[in-house]
């Protein structure tokens, strides 16, 4: 009984990161933050879905390496360009005029 509430918490939690990235529109920081806490919410699914089967965590492991380099390789560089083109990591500095 207590697997099935945490499993839902952890389903719930994703849920809530979805709706703060799809809510959040004024820095792109924030944005990234809520996919780093969807990317969070998934690993801790996966570790405590693979301890309840008796499998070992290096697959939950890679899963983390992989998914903050990816995280840290593509939002440092999105915000770094944005920030050197615009002046700020505001979305709403940005015109479709300009490009």
């Amino acid at each position: 009984m207590s697997n099935f509430l945490l499993y839902y918490f952890m389903i719930v939690m994703f849920m809530f990161g979805c709706i703060v990235f799809i809510s959040t529109r004024k820095h792109l920081l924030c944005t990234l933050l809520s996919l780093e806490f969807m990317v969070l919410m998934l690993f801790m699914l996966l570790f405590f879905m693979l301890n309840f089967m008796n499998y070992e965590g290096y697959f939950s492991m890679f899963f983390l390496t992989f998914c903050v380099c990816e995280g840290v390789f593509s939002g440092l560089s999105i915000l770094v360009s944005m920030i050197r083109t615009h002046g700020n990591d505001y979305f709403q500095s940005f015109s479709i005029l300009q490009c």
